[in-house]
């Protein structure tokens, strides 16, 4: 009799376990939860060239985490969140999706970086979790229907920028500069010449470099000084744009000059003559000296919990308003918890097309089935050491 007790016992302890072990098998990398929280992650570069970048959306989208769970959450259950460093690198991305998914991912800002986010995307897009990132900007890193952006893609960015130039009177003649070994500077240069013939903007002169030569460009800036170009852009990263405007101020080169949102982190530069960058003009989604009151909050904020300015930047302000975006998409679609990855990801593909929405990074803000954002571009100009926005 003792021992049918004791079989039973085993037979009871048993079933318990295989019930656990069934479902840790059937959530593990789901996307799925047990409790009562969202999740959400990304990836981006916290160490490297690219830090910068990636510490800016970590503090913006943990900033906006914390106000979002001090107010009651989302449909009233907390936001947990979580980043992985990948060091701007498209494997490690990969890696960092593999390692969030099995955290428990359930929503995501995909990555900062395009070639990261075009790695990490594609496996979301095959898990049919949903993608907002922040910055990234290249076509290709929100591909798939379950992705979208806060950021201008570059081909939009290259529209804007010529069509901003033209219809202001800026320049009648423009020079280029470009990177041809990177994918953000060569989309936003080609579609940025392409509008420019339908603008009736003449280019002069078209000059390129690449990751292997980008540290002298006397040849570059003497073509486009014998050119007789009125304006130079730059749709490059501002390390590069700090050099050549150097170099052109060195060369007695007398132009304007006009970047994306690549060039914001001119002023942030250590050591360097700011008066060199006096005029320069830059499509941008965000500037801390705006007056409107979503930023001068944001700004108030984010100094008054991390101190340190160096990352109070666009990439920052896109990462804030991001966590807001899934925030109010998330309560039009009534995301619970309880839901799969993918159920949420359908949910939100739908509520995504549907809403309007104004925060720093501007005002008015839909988004179409292809996951791009409709929002008027920003332009401002580097006056006294600091940006002036341009109407």
């Amino acid at each position: 009799m003792k021992m049918k007790k004791v079989l039973a016992v085993l037979m009871a302890l048993t079933l318990v376990v295989l019930c656990f072990a069934a479902c840790g098998s059937n959530n593990a990398g789901s996307g799925s939860t047990n409790g009562d929280t969202i999740k959400i992650g990304l990836s981006g570069p916290l160490t490297g060239n690219n830090a910068q970048y990636g510490i800016g959306v970590q503090n913006g989208a943990q900033l906006a985490v914390d106000e979002i769970n001090a107010a009651g959450g989302i449909n009233g259950h907390q936001i947990e969140f979580k980043m992985e460093d990948d060091e701007a690198d498209a494997e490690k991305a990969a890696n960092a999706y593999n390692t969030l998914k099995d955290w428990g991912m359930q929503l995501s800002l995909g990555t900062v970086t395009s070639g990261a986010c075009i790695a990490f995307e594609g496996l979301a897009e095959a898990d049919n979790m949903f993608v907002l990132t922040p910055s990234a900007t290249a076509v290709e890193a929100i591909s798939g229907d379950n992705a979208f952006r806060v950021c201008f893609s570059d081909p939009q960015q290259g529209v804007e920028a010529a069509d901003y130039i033209a219809d202001h009177n800026i320049a009648t003649t423009v020079a280029v500069i470009y990177d041809s070994s990177d994918a953000y500077s060569s989309g936003i240069r080609d579609r940025f010449v392409a509008e420019a013939a339908t603008k009736g903007l003449q280019i002069l002169s078209e000059q390129s470099f690449t990751a292997d030569t980008k540290t002298d460009y006397s040849a570059q800036l003497q073509s486009i000084k014998s050119s007789g170009a009125q304006l130079v852009f730059l749709p490059i990263y501002y390390t590069e744009a700090s050099l050549i405007i150097k170099q052109a101020n060195a060369a007695g080169l007398d132009v304007m000059w006009f970047g994306c949102d690549g060039l914001d982190g001119l002023l942030r530069i250590q050591n360097y003559d700011y008066s060199l960058l006096e005029g320069v003009m830059l499509l941008t989604p965000f500037t801390a000296t705006s007056t409107d009151e979503h930023t001068v909050n944001f700004v108030q904020k984010y100094t008054e919990k991390y101190q340190d300015t160096s990352t109070l930047n666009q990439f920052a302000a896109d990462a804030y308003d991001a966590i807001y975006i899934i925030k109010q998409a998330a309560e039009q679609a009534g995301i619970t918890p309880d839901m799969s990855a993918s159920e949420m990801c359908d949910a939100m593909k739908t509520a995504m097309t549907s809403i309007t929405f104004t925060g720093v990074t501007g005002q008015g803000i839909t988004w179409g089935a292809d996951g791009e954002p409709s929002k008027p571009p920003i332009v401002v100009r580097i006056e006294n050491g600091d940006y002036t926005v341009l109407q």
